[in-house]
């Protein structure tokens, strides 16, 4: 949508909300978008602040010029790769909203299935105690938190960004009675005897020779740090093991979202105390998260 042609197609026909959605959900498409409709509706919903659903009933107002000059530069910085979620600063995670920056990974549904486990595992829980090791924006944390209204949740990440992000979505969302965040590498901030019920954990996993070959969107935008675990894939989950052994309870839980499954459950299989369970696939049927029992 270049203010060319832009400017050329207004003096024939107006931009309405149905014209301006079917004209980007093209041009997404054509520069690689897996969901270039949705990524539209959900870029002009933003500008027009209203709902997705609100669209619909609005598919002949026009847009006036200022709007439309906002969605125009945001499609515009869509096409060069730049995450929806962080045009709009928020992506829905366990149907909950989530502000996100570029601090902070996009929380991507697939991770919903270390939320619903660690439920699971808690729900019969008088009083379980969490630790969610490297939260990020805090989805995980925030989402354990809302529905196991018993619970208690530590929320650790090394990024002071990232931090920040996670305290913003804890608050925003009314938990913070029972959610805190803070910052160190892993479990090392935590006083020592401090114990828990249910660590979890969706660490960095990437290979240092997978990174170039990420998608653009990833590659190019998400913190580099959250991402690329070491030439094994396996590095910060083999410090995390270790550091878990002494911080479950006896029959506590470790749940871990994974790259390399085969290199992953050899880490659970190393470790002393913990007894490896049957990994857990997501809906496409990709191993997806690793889990140990305290012995």
């Amino acid at each position: 949508m270049t203010s060319a042609s832009t400017s050329n197609a207004e003096q024939s026909e107006s931009w309405t909300v149905g014209r301006l959605l079917e004209w980007t959900t093209g041009w997404l498409r054509g520069r690689g978008s897996d969901s270039p409709r949705l990524e539209a509706e959900v870029l002009l919903a933003w500008v027009l602040d209203c709902q997705r659903i609100e669209l619909y009933t609005r598919f002949g107002e026009v847009v006036a010029e200022e709007p439309r000059g906002t969605f125009r530069e945001l499609v515009k910085r869509r096409g060069q790769g730049e995450p929806v979620a962080y045009l709009t600063g928020s992506k829905e995670f366990f149907s909950i909203p989530f502000r996100v920056t570029p601090d902070v990974l996009v929380p991507r549904p697939e991770t919903e299935l270390l939320v619903v486990r660690g439920i699971d595992l808690c729900r019969d829980l008088a009083a379980p105690r969490i630790a969610d090791v490297g939260t990020g924006s805090g989805a995980i944390a925030v989402a354990l938190a809302k529905h196991l209204p018993h619970a208690t949740v530590t929320a650790i990440d090394i990024s002071p960004g990232a931090v920040a992000v996670a305290q913003g979505n804890v608050d925003a969302n009314h938990v913070a009675d029972r959610v805190r965040v803070v910052e160190g590498d892993l479990l090392s901030p935590l006083p020592p005897g401090e114990v828990f019920d249910l660590v979890v954990s969706n660490p960095p996993y990437i290979r240092e020779e997978e990174f170039a070959g990420l998608p653009r969107d990833v590659r190019d935008f998400e913190p580099r740090g959250a991402l690329i675990a070491g030439p094994r894939g396996v590095e910060p989950l083999e410090r995390l093991v270790a550091m878990t052994t002494e911080r479950l309870v006896g029959g506590g839980w470790l749940l871990a979202e994974i790259g390399p499954p085969a290199a992953s459950e050899a880490v659970l299989d190393a470790a002393e105390h913990l007894e490896r369970q049957p990994t857990l696939p997501d809906d496409a049927g990709i191993p997806r998260v690793v889990q140990a029992r305290r012995r």
